[in-house]
């Protein structure tokens, strides 16, 4: 089974909502909080490309941020991308 990892910030409603979405779709995900580590925000922008949270994984693919899982959603994409993961 892969797993989804999310980098969030403790401040960031953004990491927040996807949070939300993510409970709400009933995966479980490990949160990595980066907002007093410099080097887990290293590891987040180089596995990224990106330098904003929320950055969220799912196994080894990238989904993107807050708009990003949203939009898979909407789009009726995200539910078959989370099936990998139950």
């Amino acid at each position: 089974m892969q797993e989804i990892h999310i980098f969030t910030k403790d401040y960031c409603a953004y990491c927040q909502r996807a949070k939300d979405l993510l409970d709400i779709k009933g995966v479980d995900y490990t949160e990595i909080d980066v907002t007093s580590d410099t080097k887990l925000e290293a590891l987040m922008r180089q596995r990224s490309g990106r330098h904003t949270v929320p950055q969220i994984f799912v196994g080894n693919q990238h989904v993107g941020g807050c708009d990003d899982l949203f939009a898979l959603d909407e789009h009726g994409e995200l539910d078959l991308l989370l099936e990998m993961v139950r």
